[in-house]
């Protein structure tokens, strides 16, 4: 099936929601959807043919929840369920495809859960070999809110069958998913991974989506694909209803259907109505052809670098060629010094952090794979994952939770052979030197001929030449001056010929010479000015910022000179370098060095008592950190990591409470539950995390949890504060029985609820205190309430 002819020439139209329509079955609060696969084939067949009927193209399977995590407690196999529910859908199917529907595990991953990437992989990889077994035409991954999950699906999709992959990822009214991911991040990694089909569903209305489908459009390659809600949920007579009718919801996807969208279905409360309401609408109309921007694009999960907008800085400084300190941290295995060099070179500009661990003495592929994930844990600049194996790129690139550069490929045979192929897989841009079986050419015009025979080479695997930057290699001005300016030109030449990107590691010019930082500034200046577009840099001297920064005034980069006058508006006295100034308590835990932490508070304890420690340094860097986090300068992730590095200083000031006979610091008791028929936790879990870690002793009542029992422990632990979430529209009516029991049992306290369904006006329906918007939010909440 070639989804992007087919979609071309028609709109194709998915069904709508089967939580929707069994809900209007009788399906219970608490009951298990899957379950009917198996107890009501007859309901499931009915709701697949009435979204035939309606004029959907493609059924999607009643497996959302149908993986080895959910249903781990239940008496049914996630074969027996996916198996079923294939075959109750084919049959239903007459002509139409069937997709099996494969939602999110439930479970966050690493670094802010407990899940790793691989188990995730697997848990989707046996969905996916018993959905195409049973027969399924599709794989659908949709509800996705974290990327690093979706690569994870991607992969066990790609890698264990031969079917297309559509992902749909879900995405708050801040133009973010959950866990941080702009929509144009979500392309260029999803559309990297080789899905065939991207867009967004869920959580958000059709208008409300729009501005979003807007960017998507504007970068997408493949067909982009919406299923919105019915409107925004609302409470009306105690139920859960969407505001949108079908006429005012196929008036909405007309709207959007204009900008380039070419698969349409529908997500929570839209129905047969919906689908057969927007397919009249759009019945003599076509899919409006894109002409999407084609960049050189690098990303972190949050974050995408657009290279060729300005002079992008390549961070070199962890590479343990010539660095004594960091090859013994490497033997070491002391990752903190890698990060605070991570670190360091984010503060002084970096854009993108070269990351090469290679070292004869150590396992390159655990400790590459090991560093990364630390990395991106603490930050959001994208990385270069470079090695001399193979083995080891292909090991980072896999782990890595983005679009990253494979530094590096070249000319020879064998090397292309061996890097094309990782590059295409995993949609990662990959540096081209140029040298071959010859070595590294004299002249300018024959690292052109390099250049072209490898953007041919990897025009052959596929890999567009956006995602190949060359890099024309600099020799030493010492011993090989002459070539110095064949480099230059070469770079000229390259760009004006392909129309490629290119860096070059500009310091290697001055090896051999005295005064190395004025020869390599001056080589840097001169190669921004034959166009290069990434120097391979130490962003730690000075010299080489100030020199992109002039250049950025000279070349209209920086309009205005706005950024270079608020640099150097006043001569201020030199400032001592990064990496010579001790860092504070404060700063260790907003850069998320949880070692460091734990080193830093015993120094500290020499001196200061607990209280001290924790409401002059652990608590204002959380704060300091949740500033950042609603201002959106750091994502989810960033935001966990900072709490989980005050967990290592609390642990630290519990053992020394517990060696001096103290016992208790805790700012006041909280009870955290979501509530019964509801087994979603993830939002409940980063409440929690964060709440523990401002000093909150938390009581994790868990999820599915009776009314009875929420109020029995309020009752017994006198408790002021209680916490509720629900994430399906289903489970907000016991949201609101819940806040009932508690107000009925006298009991004396506040209530905050959140959850991916609730708005601020739908808190106030069902009788909540406080509408708690995201994780921070229950911070100033609970601060609040104990009068902190």
């Amino acid at each position: 099936m070639n989804i992007k002819e087919l979609t071309s020439k028609k709109f194709v139209f998915f069904d709508g929601a089967m939580g929707t329509m069994l809900q209007a079955a009788g399906l219970g609060i608490g009951e298990n959807p899957e379950s009917y696969n198996l107890l009501h084939p007859n309901i499931i067949f009915d709701i697949h043919k009435k979204y035939i009927d309606a004029g959907a193209d493609i059924i999607t399977t009643n497996t959302f929840g149908a993986n080895s995590y959910k249903l781990k407690d239940s008496p049914y196999s996630v074969e027996t369920i996916i198996s079923s529910a294939v075959s109750i859908a084919k049959k239903a199917s007459e002509s139409k495809l069937v997709a099996l529907d494969m939602g999110p595990i439930g479970q966050l991953l690493e670094p802010m859960g407990t899940l790793t990437f691989h188990d995730a992989y697997e848990i989707f990889k046996e969905q996916v070999i018993i959905g195409e077994k049973s027969g399924a035409d599709i794989l659908l991954l949709e509800t996705l809110s974290d990327l690093y999950e979706a690569k994870a699906a991607i992969l066990a999709a790609k890698e264990n069958s031969s079917l297309p992959v559509f992902c749909t990822m879900t995405f708050q009214e801040n133009g973010r998913t959950l866990t941080g991911t702009t929509p144009e991040t979500m392309v260029h990694v999803l559309e990297g991974l080789g899905v065939d089909a991207l867009g967004i569903n869920c959580s958000l209305g059709p208008k409300e989506i729009m501005p979003l489908v807007e960017r998507i459009l504007k970068v997408a390659n493949v067909p982009v694909m919406i299923q919105p809600n019915a409107g925004l949920p609302k409470l009306i007579n105690g139920e859960t209803v969407f505001d949108l009718t079908p006429d005012n919801f196929s008036k909405e996807i007309q709207a959007l259907s204009a900008l380039g969208i070419s698969i349409i279905g529908g997500c929570c409360g839209t129905n047969p109505a919906f689908i057969k309401a927007v397919k009249d609408s759009l019945k003599n109309l076509s899919p409006v052809k894109t002409n999407p921007v084609k960049n050189t694009t690098v990303c972190s999960s949050t974050k995408t670098i657009v290279i060729g907008d300005g002079v992008k800085i390549i961070g070199e400084r962890i590479n343990p060629t010539g660095k004594k300190k960091l090859k013994a941290a490497l033997k070491e295995n002391a990752l903190d010094y890698v990060l605070s060099e991570a670190i360091k070179q984010k503060e002084a500009g970096a854009d993108i952090l070269d990351v090469n661990i290679g070292l004869p003495e150590i396992n390159e592929i655990e400790t590459m794979t090991k560093i990364i994930k630390e990395i991106q844990s603490i930050m959001d600049l994208p990385l270069q994952i470079d090695s001399a194996n193979p083995k080891v790129i292909e090991a980072g690139v896999r782990i890595y939770n983005g679009k990253p550069i494979i530094n590096s490929v070249n000319g020879k045979k064998e090397s292309m052979e061996a890097i094309f192929p990782i590059a295409k897989k995993y949609g990662a841009c990959v540096i081209g030197l140029t040298l071959d079986e010859k070595g590294i050419p004299h002249t300018a015009e024959e690292r052109v001929q390099i250049t072209e025979k490898i953007l041919h080479t990897a025009k052959l695997y596929g890999i567009p030449k956006e995602n190949i930057l060359i890099d024309c290699l600099v020799l030493t001005a010492s011993a090989q001056q002459k070539e110095v300016l064949e480099t230059l030109k070469a770079i000229r030449l390259v760009k004006e010929k392909f129309g490629v990107k290119t860096v070059l590691g500009v310091s290697n010019v001055s090896f051999g010479l005295p005064q190395r930082k004025l020869l390599t500034r001056t080589f840097l200046a001169m190669s921004l000015s034959y166009g290069l577009d990434a120097p391979i840099m130490d962003p730690l001297v000075e010299e080489n910022i100030e020199t992109i920064d002039t250049f950025h005034v000279l070349t209209n980069h920086d309009e205005g000179s706005k950024k270079y006058t608020n640099r150097y508006r006043k001569e201020v006295k030199k400032e001592v370098p990064v990496n010579q100034v001790e860092k504070t308590l404060k700063e260790i835990i907003i850069d998320g060095i949880k070692d460091e932490a734990a080193l830093k508070t015993k120094e500290l304890l020499k001196t200061l008592d607990p209280i001290t420690i924790v409401n002059n340094y652990l608590i204002p860097a959380l704060d300091t950190v949740g500033d950042q986090f609603e201002k959106e300068i750091i994502f989810l992730p960033q935001l966990i990591r900072s709490a989980e590095t005050v967990k290592s200083s609390f642990e630290v000031i519990k053992e020394h409470l517990r060696t001096t006979g103290n016992t208790n610091i805790t700012k006041g008791k909280i009870i955290l539950a979501t509530v019964k028929g509801d087994i979603h936790d993830i939002g409940k879990n980063i409440v929690k995390v964060l709440l523990e870690n401002y000093g909150f002793h938390i009581l994790d009542l868990g999820k599915d949890v009776p009314i009875e029992t929420v109020v029995k422990t309020a009752k017994e632990q006198n408790i002021k504060l209680i916490g509720l979430s629900a994430l399906m529209t289903t489970t907000v009516k016991n949201m609101e029985e819940t806040i009932k029991s508690i107000r009925k049992n006298n009991i004396d306290c506040k209530v905050f609820v959140g959850g991916a369904v609730l708005t601020k006006e739908y808190a106030n329906m069902i009788g909540a205190d406080y509408y708690c918007k995201d994780a921070r939010e229950s911070v100033t909440i609970a601060q609040k309430i104990f009068d902190i």
